[in-house]
């Protein structure tokens, strides 16, 4: 698209109103906080590409903490603080709307970095790094990224992902750049095929007939629901190829 602000703003409107922006539940937040040793009592977290915020109710419930919630997008950062207050737990959320890459925080700020989906925006290895100046001594960090699970995956799905993520690697090789960054690895798992659809492709799949319509005469933006009607479809026909992973880990000197 020539336009990047036409392209953002479809995109914006296929993602807009869904639970979360990619893969992710409740459940697979806690399972990784709880790889995260050794931090405080009431530990400093901040939630990076936040969107609408389903995690970081999550872990303002699941822990004794104060989450900081960043995102670019104001219009999922009002979801965020809607969903904080209905929770009861908006006193432990703090809202910035902010870029990742230009983080507006002190070094040694926080206890934990969390970020689902988003860390692809920068590159994993990028985003790490550049936000492991952001922990204190210690700190840890959590993020999930797509990840092959199979060394040969099905030819429809390697032609899909290489047009549409070609930085798509495999754990090891995430693990490995997590170590490169000069974080101690506390553990990984792959979240199970149904944090895909109960709040991300399931809501998404249910919007693309209207979107459609709306869109009928703009042959770029049908482009587009098409590439995600394709992708949920790949998703459905392959799910042992490739998964969402989370890793957590801890800064050493």
């Amino acid at each position: 698209m020539a336009d990047p602000a036409r392209w953002l703003e479809i995109f914006w409107d296929i993602q807009r109103g869904l639970p979360r922006q990619g893969p992710g539940r409740d459940a697979s937040t806690r399972q990784a906080l709880s790889l995260c040793r050794g931090l405080p009592a009431r530990p400093a977290i901040v939630d990076i590409g936040c969107g609408p915020g389903m995690q970081t109710v999550a872990l303002a419930t699941a822990a004794n903490c104060h989450v900081t919630a960043v995102d670019l997008n104001r219009e999922f950062l009002g979801e965020l603080s809607q969903r904080a207050t209905a929770a009861n737990v908006a006193e432990r959320i703090g809202i910035v709307a902010g870029d990742m890459t230009q983080l507006p925080f002190a070094p040694g700020s926080f206890d934990a970095i969390w970020s689902e989906g988003a860390a692809y925006i920068m590159g994993v290895a990028q985003a790490v790094a550049d936000w492991k100046r952001l922990l204190k001594p210690g700190g840890c960090i959590a993020v999930t990224e797509l990840v092959w699970l199979q060394s040969h995956p099905p030819a429809e799905a390697a032609t899909f992902f290489a047009t549409e993520y070609p930085a798509m690697t495999d754990v090891e090789s995430i693990l490995a750049a997590v170590r490169a960054c000069g974080y101690e690895p506390l553990g990984h798992f792959t979240l199970p095929d149904s944090a895909w659809w109960e709040n991300y492709y399931t809501p998404l799949e249910a919007k693309l007939p209207a979107l459609s319509e709306k869109y009928r005469a703009d042959d770029e933006a049908m482009r587009m629901i098409e590439t995600t009607r394709r992708e949920i479809e790949v998703r459905r026909r392959f799910p042992d190829a490739y998964g969402y992973a989370f890793f957590v880990g801890r800064a050493v000197e």
